[in-house]
Formats: C-alpha cells, structure tokens, sequence
C-alpha cells in the first residue's frame, strides 16, 4: 500500500525535540498516535517543511529527509524522543514508502536513490516496475522539458521527432540514449538519414540495434553467395540461359531474408498519448505486449512471462510461415513462367518437370514457419548472450565476427535442410 509521509513539527536542539507525524493513504483514513499510548516508530521516512529560526528566517534544514532509526518513546506531550541517525538525501515526493511497522515492508521504493523521479532530477521511470533505470543499457529516462533541452542542444527544432517519441516524451519521458541516438542517425548522410526520419519500422529497431542493417546484410550477402554457388552446380553450362530463374530467386530471397531478420529483431516501444481504439488498436496493443523473439532482454516497464515468450515464438511462425508462402508463390510462379514459355519455344529432353506451384508455396511457409523460425530464434538468443558478454562490449568486432560466423553455418545447414524437405514432400 502506498504512503505518503509528512513531517508537521521538527526542532533540532542538538537531538530532535518534537516530531508530529501523519501518514497520509490512498484512501481518505489515517493512523495518528494517540497522546496516551506510547508506541515506537521504527524506519519513519520524513520530508521536513521549512522551517523558522527564532529570528525569523527560514531553516537551512528545509526539504531534507531524516529518517528515524529508534523514534523512541513518544507519549502525552511527546517532548522527548530518542536517538536519531544522520540526515539522508531527500526522497522524491510521492515515492512509495515500505511498512510503517518496521518489519521489512515490501521494498517498493522508487529506484534510483533520489533519481527516479519524472521531474529535472535526470531520472525517470514509473517507480512500479521494480527496475533500476540508472542500471539500464539506455540510460536514465528524460522529462519533457529535458528533452526539449537536448533537442534545443543538437540544433533541431522539437518538431523533427516522430510524434509518437513526442507523444512519450509528454507523458511518460524517453531514456536518454534512445534519443541521443535518433538525433544522431537522423542527421546521417543518405541513405541513412532520411530512412530514419521517414521509416518508423526501421527507425525503432536502428534505436534499440544500432548494428541492425549489418545484421541484414550480412544475411543477404551469405545467402546470396551460398545460393549462388548452388545454383551455378545444378544448373552448369545452363546457367547463364537460365539467368532470369537465377535472378527471380535471388529477388525472392532478399525479401525473405529481410523479413527473417526484421521480424525477430528487438524494437523501441514508445508508450505514451491515448491508445487507439478499435479492433486495430487492440491487435497493435496485444502484439506490442508481446516479446520481438523468444529470447529478447527485458528492459524498464517491459517484462514478459514464459507464456508471452512461447506465444511470441507462435506468432512469428505464423508470419514466418506466411511471407514463405507468399514469396513461395510469386517467386516460384515466376520461375514457373519462365520455364513453361521456353519449354513453348524449344523443348529438351534435360527438362526438369516444372515444380507445382501450390505444393512448392507450401513447402515454403512450413519450412520458414517451423525449422527457420526455430533456427534464427536461437541466433538471436545466441547474439544477444554475445553482446552483452565482457568480450562483446570491450570488443565490438568480436561479436560482429560471431554474426557473421553463426548466420554463415545457420543458411549452410538450412540449404540442405530444405533440399531433404523438398525431396521428401516430391516438390524436387
């Protein structure tokens, strides 16, 4: 339950003379101790009004948090009080305060120490999600007019932020790293920077991943040079006459590749402004609750039980499994042309059958659904261990090195893992 404390009447005379104290609740009841009774006040946190000296001048002590370790005997005029510990820094107003009793409480305070609130105190945070913000990878979360500070710093006008890191900046603040970052990339060169500035999907992932589009084209390249290879053994001195089937696959596979690594990649949530209403706002509200992959860090106000993390790994084979169906059906139906127009034109008896196109799209998004999306979940679980190992932060190329390593043996092993599915379901 959560506690307000104030203090109506402190005098320091080399020990604390009087203390009055009422414990404000949620609700309208109070606890006041009675002036009969003698009760011991153990861990009271107080927050000391201004106070006036006798000549009529304010206190120096003004604001500043005492908190009584023994408040002693306090009965009829309260006139004595015991021993009382050295001044602490000053708790922020409105911070939850744990058991009046002294027994232990249930150790909500706001984290941060004095740096949790959402003032100019440079904190941040809700004070609810039992997180230490001063302790997360993108910094202490930014008031309002602090972000108007740092925008006011960089040259730019408040304006030039997407509206919804507005939207969170009014309401509930954003970590300073995230914005830092925004101002820098969306300055880039092109690109980079008008991407930035125009794209939110990729925007939010560069935020969070800033080696996100090396991750991308490390998968593109591999896979590239992979297929490539295998497509220059199967098809020989053909090759070059069937170009166009090599080129149809290739555009195929840059789609899928895309979407194999953007779907799983770990994105910035900024929360704030009213939620949109209807069927599409509760859909985007579900899935933003929803981990990007199985295995995604949880960060401040972002927590996700074992349940949200095996429905994020459902949901994402249901995607997975429809771009390969999707780009199963174009990219084949493609090849498929292709081949039926030739075979119309000049006919060999090396033909291979065309490949049915349903059957081949099927085969497609079951194996994207299940076997790609089991592999490159672990990948991600694998790169994110990596990264935030000693190595990986003293040694950035380390675990660039490790990517490059483990998608290069990720698409090896898919390659033939897929030619076995295809063999097995008669597609080849």
């Amino acid at each position: 339950m959560s506690m307000a404390f104030s203090c109506a009447s402190v005098r320091l005379h080399g020990r604390v003379g009087t203390v009055k104290c009422r414990a404000v609740l949620a609700r309208p009841s109070g606890c006041s101790y009675p002036t009969g009774r003698r009760r011991i006040a153990r861990g009271i946190r107080c927050q000391l009004p201004p106070q006036a000296s006798a000549d009529g001048s304010a206190a120096t002590t003004s604001g500043a948090a005492v908190v009584a370790r023994e408040a002693g005997k306090v009965a009829g005029s309260a006139e004595d009080v015991g021993a009382v510990t050295q001044p602490t820094a000053l708790q922020e107003k409105g911070a939850e305060v744990a058991d009046v009793s002294g027994s232990g409480g249930n150790g909500k305070f706001r984290p941060g120490g004095g740096g949790g609130g959402g003032g100019d105190s440079g904190g941040g945070g809700d004070g609810g999600d039992g997180h230490n913000e001063g302790d997360d990878e993108f910094g202490p979360i930014l008031s309002f007019e602090q972000v108007v500070q740092e925008v006011e710093k960089q040259g730019v006008s408040l304006s030039s932020l997407p509206a919804d890191m507005i939207e969170a900046a009014k309401s509930i603040g954003v970590q300073k790293l995230l914005l830092l970052r925004y101002l820098d990339m969306q300055a880039s060169a092109w690109p980079l920077g008008p991407a930035i500035r125009s794209c939110g999907l990729l925007r939010n992932r560069m935020l969070v991943d800033p080696v996100f589009l090396f991750k991308i084209g490390t998968e593109i390249v591999i896979d590239t040079c992979c297929a490539t290879f295998a497509e220059v053994q199967k098809r020989g001195d053909e090759f070059w006459s069937e170009f166009e089937l090599y080129a149809a696959d290739m555009l195929v596979g840059v789609v899928v590749n895309v979407a194999l690594v953007g779907m799983l990649a770990p994105y910035a949530r900024f929360r704030g402004g009213s939620a949109s209403a209807g069927i599409l706002g509760r859909v985007r509200h579900a899935y933003d609750a929803l981990p990007s992959s199985v295995f995604e860090a949880e960060r401040p106000g972002y927590s996700f039980s074992i349940r949200q993390r095996l429905g994020s790994y459902l949901l994402k084979g249901l995607l997975y499994g429809a771009v390969g169906f999707s780009c199963g059906l174009v990219g084949q139906g493609i090849a498929n042309l292709i081949m039926t127009a030739k075979r119309s034109v000049k006919k060999s008896e090396n033909d291979v059958p065309v490949p049915p196109l349903l059957k081949t799209s099927a085969l497609w998004g079951v194996f994207l659904g299940v076997s790609s999306n089991t592999r490159y979940q672990v990948i991600n679980g694998l790169e994110r261990l990596v990264e935030a190992s000693p190595l990986g932060k003293r040694v950035p190329a380390a675990s660039l090195a490790f990517t490059v390593s483990v998608r290069f043996a990720n698409n090896v092993y898919g390659g033939m893992q897929f030619v076995d599915w295809a063999r097995m379901s008669g597609c080849q």
